[in-house]
């Protein structure tokens, strides 16, 4: 008789309870339940570096494991864990997201490398500070930016850039004592008037480790909110919006140093019908362009992840355009109850796919 296939849930272990803590107290409980009514054998898999051997053996008795755990979780990267999945994905385990696809969609640097998409804009690359120096003024005088770490969470890294009195500015070189108004993303963060110099010192630790930065247009609509597109594998489950975000401009009559909070996601089905354009496009289009930019297969593709737009310019038809702002890979939680139930078909199709033997 076939066993069933068994799938782990890799979750941020509980501080106390370390590797024992339950996956069925955990806010992925409900995953858990809806996988096993689908008749997997589902197994927690709770995870921090300090016992990462343990989580080994525990991933290599399972069939596939789901992996939700952030970039950055307590102060720590996800170098040991990565190096672990990369391990039991060799041993025939179907891991997602699979450490790979994080490194080629899961960082800022798909920005720059769809940039020739149609959800692309003018995006620039900085490997160096020094290639930021030389290249970020010229890069101003367009207007305003919104420059990006390459690794980064929660508006950490994310600065929106301006030149302080663009009539008074050269249209050459600017010179480091060029005032610049920036705008740090993380909550809770009020302009500020900096020299260029001072704003590209902050910003180098940016380039340590591999690091970088990557540079775009300010997008104007940015008041109208984001559009998040829930994604399990390569179709469109779900939608959230976001009417309000961490680069919005103050109020009018306010302070410019007014910091408005965002407001909250809304969720919807894949179903929103002035969605169906972005959906479509994303569907027959972009999934396949974003697949062959990044060099992974369709089957590469992560269960569940998502894709955060912005409202670009109004075409020739006065229809919506989209920016692409970001991806997330590493830890997509919460998403819309719509987005369950073809999680949990997705997960079991994946496992019939590469059954190991028994």
């Amino acid at each position: 008789m076939t066993r069933p296939h068994r799938v782990a849930i890799l979750f941020p272990a509980d501080v106390a309870q370390g590797p024992a803590s339950d996956v069925m107290r955990s806010r992925f409980a409900g995953i858990a339940t809806a996988l096993s009514d689908a008749g997997l054998d589902v197994i927690g898999a709770p995870y921090a570096d300090a016992f990462v051997e343990q989580m080994r053996a525990r991933l290599l008795s399972v069939d596939g494991v789901l992996v939700w755990l952030n970039p950055i979780e307590a102060g720590r990267d996800r170098t040991i864990l990565n190096a672990m999945l990369r391990d039991v994905a060799a041993e025939g385990v179907v891991v997602s997201a699979h450490p790979d696809a994080i490194e080629r969609m899961g960082t800022k640097d798909v920005l720059f490398r769809t940039r020739a998409m149609s959800w692309g804009c003018d995006t620039r690359r900085y490997a160096s500070a020094e290639a930021m120096r030389l290249e970020l003024p010229a890069s101003l005088a367009t207007g305003p930016r919104v420059l990006k770490q390459i690794r980064g969470q929660s508006g950490d890294g994310i600065w929106k850039v301006e030149l302080a009195d663009p009539a008074s500015a050269p249209h050459t070189a600017l010179s480091p004592e060029t005032p610049l108004r920036v705008r740090h993303a993380k909550r809770g963060s009020l302009e500020e008037r900096l020299s260029l110099g001072a704003f590209l010192a902050r910003c180098q630790p940016y380039f340590a480790a591999d690091g970088g930065m990557i540079d775009q247009p300010y997008q104007a609509r940015l008041p109208e909110g984001m559009v998040r597109c829930y994604m399990v594998g390569d179709r469109v489950a779900g939608f959230g919006e976001q009417l309000i975000n961490l680069l919005h401009p103050a109020p009018a009559g306010a302070s410019p140093t007014d910091a408005p909070l965002p407001g909250p996601r809304l969720y919807y089905p894949p179903s929103r019908p002035d969605f169906q354009p972005l959906k479509d496009k994303l569907e027959r289009e972009w999934i396949s362009e974003l697949c062959e930019s990044v060099g992974l297969a369709r089957s590469g593709l992560p269960v569940l992840w998502d894709a955060d737009f912005l409202y670009g310019a109004k075409d020739a038809d006065g229809s919506d355009t989209f920016v692409l702002c970001e991806i997330n890979v590493s830890s997509v939680y919460p998403f819309p109850e719509q987005a369950l139930p073809p999680l949990v078909a997705e997960t079991v199709a994946r496992l019939k796919a590469k059954r190991q033997p028994a």
